[in-house]
């Protein structure tokens, strides 16, 4: 099994390309927040002077009734003014979160297949569940602490000077000695962080295989060796997600330290100012309560700088989800209802394919012509490339050499969204989506009738099967549709097809798991639809195959001969053995 591929490291430009971009539609909001964070925290810089006036009218004997007041109304708006701004900012930063997990949600859905094949998909949903939720911190508490903190300090360093030179240069000092080492730590909180998410994508990844195949799972006791992988994977979150702590918490412990030698320096240091008369006792006790007031501030700093370096670590895996290749599909209200009149005709020339660079050739020059309706089968060994013609002409893979038409025009001239309307596509496996009966059915056409739908099911011979469900089509099919046989799950499948009313139907292996009766009927329903739709079938039963009206024979990525069935029998040794054995083999 792949583990996820390392993330790279971006550079600061780029890091700040993209965190701007996530934050840039909601600065008016965000801007909103910081201003009320700056009224709060201008309510709170008050206080240490109307602490220094209450101790000199103390000393004057002066009334303290007005002052009093005036510092409970400042923590009072102070603290109010301050919530309504976090709020804002909380309220933003789930707007920013979502905001990118649309966004990322809807470039994922359109990947290209390869892309697909390439990443592990668990890895690539932990990138829209866990790692966006990261940037809820750095693209909105970040950026505004750094702001509102940086603001706020030099406000503060301000007033402390004007109080006393000297005091500032001792707090400055002790500040700027812990600061020192306190950036030194700063790269080890991103790199911990990457990591750690890293991993929590192969935690993903592992268990999206093992609910995946849940019953080959159990029935290969495999549960302990699973719940082992998981386990390491989960090992090494931990691991460095307590890596990530720890920098974390030692800079926020190097704040209070730096404010506690602070304190013990300039308490020194000022008492000795007073004692020689430099200063006042209340100029000392708001210079002390400044210094105080100086944690909100550069603990806001500190956490940003936390925050940012864990934000990297997100933001490096979110663009490299970004960056995978995408398709550009018209939206459905924007794509044809089907590609145009009558069945589609169907033209490889010499085509060539290769899943990647590198890789072998799957195809080796693949020529051959399907006029119109009717139905055409693709028979020959395993590893012939039968099913990789369907992926082609899909236009989930693009052919490395040759040309591929439908009704004369180069698939790769046919918008995506029109070329797909106009086939009908039932998988080898047949897949079935968790939800209703009903969702899977109009999955490829959620305009269907009533009507349509039940003329489907009786031709698929799925009417008796939803009688049986206890709430018909509204019945929750289970993962994968587990709760539904093979079978069943195949003339679901053939039945979703067929309600996008195709005017090119790809089946590949469509009827492998179905019993003889079912696959009599549903071979009448397939030649059927073959009278006015293009039908291309990969099968491996003999009984489907001499139905066809004409047969490509397949082998080592090559056609070797078409013809009919008789035809083919006479003239082409390799299918005359497959007929023989009344078993075309199915991996194509």
């Amino acid at each position: 099994m792949g583990g996820a591929e390392k993330t790279p490291k971006l550079s600061a430009g780029e890091t700040w390309r993209a965190l701007y971009g996530h934050f840039r539609p909601h600065r008016w909001t965000v801007a909103l927040g910081a201003l009320f964070t700056l009224v709060g925290a201008a309510t709170g810089l008050a206080q240490p002077l109307a602490a220094k006036a209450l101790v000199d009218r103390l000393g004057e004997n002066g009334s303290i009734t007005g002052i009093l007041l005036l510092l409970t109304a400042l923590v009072v708006i102070g603290t109010a003014v301050e919530a309504v701004g976090s709020y804002i900012l909380e309220r933003t930063a789930e707007s920013v979160v979502l905001a990118a997990r649309r966004t990322l949600i809807g470039r994922l859905l359109r990947l290209r297949l390869p892309e697909v094949e390439r990443t592990q998909p668990g890895d690539l949903m932990s990138r829209v569940t866990s790692d966006t939720t990261l940037l809820r911190a750095v693209t909105t508490q970040s950026i505004v602490s750094a702001a509102t903190g940086g603001l706020s300090f030099i406000a503060t360093i301000v007033l402390m000077g004007f109080m006393d030179p000297v005091l500032l240069g001792v707090t400055l000092g002790v500040i700027v000695l812990i600061g020192s080492a306190f950036a030194l730590v700063l790269p080890r909180i991103a790199q911990a962080t990457r990591r750690s998410q890293e991993a929590v994508g192969r935690i993903s990844t592992v268990l999206e295989r093992a609910f995946g195949a849940f019953r080959t799972l159990k029935a290969s006791g495999a549960e302990e060796r699973e719940a082992a992988i998981v386990e390491t994977a989960a090992r090494d979150a931990w691991r460095h997600g307590v890596n990530s702590a720890k920098w974390q918490s030692l800079t926020s412990s190097s704040v209070g330290l730096a404010v506690q030698v602070s304190f013990l320096a300039v308490l020194g240091i000022g008492g000795a100012r007073v004692a020689s008369g430099a200063i006042s006792i209340s100029t000392l006790i708001a210079f002390l309560l400044f210094l105080f007031y100086l944690i909100d501030p550069v603990s806001r700093l500190v956490d940003a700088a936390a925050q940012y370096q864990v934000g990297t670590a997100a933001i490096a895996r979110i663009i490299e989800a970004e960056r995978l290749e995408t398709e550009e599909v018209d939206p459905p209200e924007e794509a044809a209802a089907d590609g145009g009149p009558g069945a589609a005709s169907v033209v490889f020339d010499d085509v060539t394919f290769r899943y990647r660079d590198g890789l072998p050739l799957v195809h080796h020059g693949v020529s051959f012509e399907v006029p119109g309706a009717g139905m055409t089968a693709f028979v020959g060994p395993s590893g012939a490339g039968k099913t990789t013609v369907f992926g082609l002409i899909e236009r989930f893979y693009d052919a490395t050499g040759g040309r591929i038409l439908i009704d004369g025009r180069d698939v790769r001239d046919w918008p995506l969204g029109e070329l797909r309307a106009a086939i009908g596509y039932v998988e080898q496996d047949a897949p079935v989506l968790a939800g209703t009966l009903r969702e899977n059915l109009v999955f490829a056409a959620p305009d269907a009738t009533d009507e349509q739908i039940r003329d489907v099911l009786v031709r698929t011979r799925l009417e008796g099967v939803v009688e049986r469900l206890p709430d018909g089509l509204g019945t929750l099919v289970g993962h994968r549709g587990s709760k539904l046989s093979g079978g069943e799950r195949q003339r679901v499948a053939i039945a979703r097809a067929l309600l996008r009313a195709p005017r090119l139907l790809l089946l590949d292996e469509a009827t492998s798991q179905l019993d003889a009766v079912n696959e009599m009927a549903l071979r009448d329903v397939v030649a059927e639809v073959a009278g006015d739709v293009t039908v291309l079938v990969v099968a491996h039963r003999l009984s489907t195959v001499t139905l066809a009206d004409r047969i490509v024979v397949m082998d080592a990525g090559r056609v070797r001969a078409v013809g009919t069935h008789e035809e083919l029998v006479r003239d082409d040794p390799l299918y005359a053995e497959l007929a023989a054995t009344q078993f075309l083999a199915s991996a194509g």
